[in-house]
């Protein structure tokens, strides 16, 4: 299997795990060792950027945020990460993750997002969904994810309750036809 990064992993109905139900997540890191990503589709109650901003007492150049920050997964909750778009760059705290996208995880990114030039896209998450070696490659044999080409407008935009459903017809596949349980000989 090639790397992940880049792509999106979409939960299976039925994922038994109830922090990962109907999740999107972008990844970002996958190869022999380690694979990490950041949930795409499930906003915070009520936290928005600007928010997240004053608390860290970054100085706004115009109006606060609205976009609201995402739970990026179960792993990590106090640390923030930003996937944005690539034009932005903070040294080595920034990561592409694909020719459309980035990952930086400084505060340089939270400054600039505040700043008069903020990166064209970005959406701000917290936490992040991590596996060990191994560990995501027998999710995906026992059918607990679907892999889909990104989509740039899934990752960015704020529709996050209809993200799921997009993500899995980009396959082709109509949501209401998926089951949560394989069959048994």
């Amino acid at each position: 299997m090639g790397s992940l990064a880049g792509k999106l992993l979409v939960a299976m109905p039925g994922i038994g795990d109830p922090r990962f139900e109907r999740s999107v997540i972008l990844m970002c890191v996958h190869n022999a060792e380690q694979a990490m990503g950041v949930i795409v589709n499930k906003p915070k109650d009520e936290l928005t950027v600007g928010d997240v901003l004053e608390h860290l007492g970054i100085p706004l150049a115009g109006p606060a945020p609205l976009d609201m920050v995402l739970d990026g997964g179960p792993v990590r909750q106090e640390r923030g990460f930003v996937v944005h778009s690539p034009e932005f760059a903070a040294g080595e705290a920034t990561q592409p993750v694909s020719a459309n996208l980035s990952l930086t995880t400084s505060r340089d990114v939270l400054e600039a997002m505040a700043g008069p030039s903020p990166p064209q896209r970005y959406t701000l998450a917290l936490g992040c969904s991590s596996w060990g070696a191994g560990q995501l490659e027998a999710e995906l044999r026992g059918n607990a994810w679907l892999v889909v080409e990104c989509d740039d407008a899934i990752v960015f935009d704020a529709d996050h309750a209809r993200k799921w459903e997009r993500a899995i017809r980009r396959l082709g596949v109509e949501p209401s036809q998926l089951i949560g349980e394989t069959g048994r000989a």
